[in-house]
């Protein structure tokens, strides 16, 4: 395998009309959002949260879809200030996440490929994404938590936190999937009220979700600049 070339590297012919300038783009594709998603329904506060969570998916039908706790904006913005950790079920929900969007520098944790999962995993005869969420143990008091892939991972949550795991400050509970992902979601949505136990919270009905989805949220939540 050769090394980058060291002579000087032309740009093709452009033959198709696109705009190919990188800030421009990032405005349009915003103000796209905003004219063709209906927001009607959103919280203010969260308007921004919805339309990123629309340019994850390139769906502004998405909106009717979004079930978003009238806390959450607030605290998780508070958390995350204050350096909250944020807890990721998935590799790619993780490197997705805009460490400028940061506002204190905030860890940010995957377990997944910890030495400790797959012998979990085994033992308890769950995916080793759910395993890895015990790990989450230790920083889960007042955390972040992002979930854009398995809905056993949302449940395994649910359940450490019934049998009296500390609470995060925010769930982000976007697994996506044909198996568990709708019921997952159903079950934060409903967690409150099943339980006693009221975690601010978004999600999305039905069985949408994954990575980039579950990572624009975080990042809308993150900073207060669209």
């Amino acid at each position: 395998m050769t090394g980058p070339q060291t002579h000087a590297i032309a740009r093709p012919t452009k033959r198709y009309e696109y705009i190919d300038d990188g800030p421009a783009i990032y405005v349009e594709s915003f103000a796209m959002i905003r004219r063709e998603a209906d927001l009607s329904a959103i919280p203010i506060e969260a308007e921004k949260l919805a339309v990123r969570m629309v340019h994850g998916t390139g769906e502004p039908a998405l909106t009717k879809d979004l079930v978003i706790h009238p806390d959450l904006v607030r605290a998780s913005a508070t958390a995350l200030r204050a350096g909250a950790p944020i807890l990721c079920d998935a590799t790619m929900v993780a490197t997705g996440v805009t460490a400028g969007r940061l506002p204190a520098g905030n860890d940010v944790h995957c377990f997944l490929h910890d030495a400790q999962v797959p012998g979990l995993a085994r033992a308890w005869g769950t995916t080793r994404t759910a395993a890895a969420v015990s790990l989450w143990e230790p920083f889960l008091l007042g955390a972040v938590i992002a979930i854009g892939n398995a809905p056993t991972a949302l449940f395994h949550l649910l359940e450490m936190i019934l049998d009296g795991a500390p609470r995060p400050a925010a769930i982000i509970g976007c697994p996506v999937g044909f198996i568990g992902a709708q019921e997952s979601k159903d079950a934060l949505t409903s967690f409150a009220d099943d339980h006693g136990i009221d975690i601010p919270y978004v999600t999305i009905r039905g069985r949408r979700g994954g990575s980039a989805i579950t990572s624009s949220a975080l990042n809308a939540l993150a900073s207060e600049a669209e």
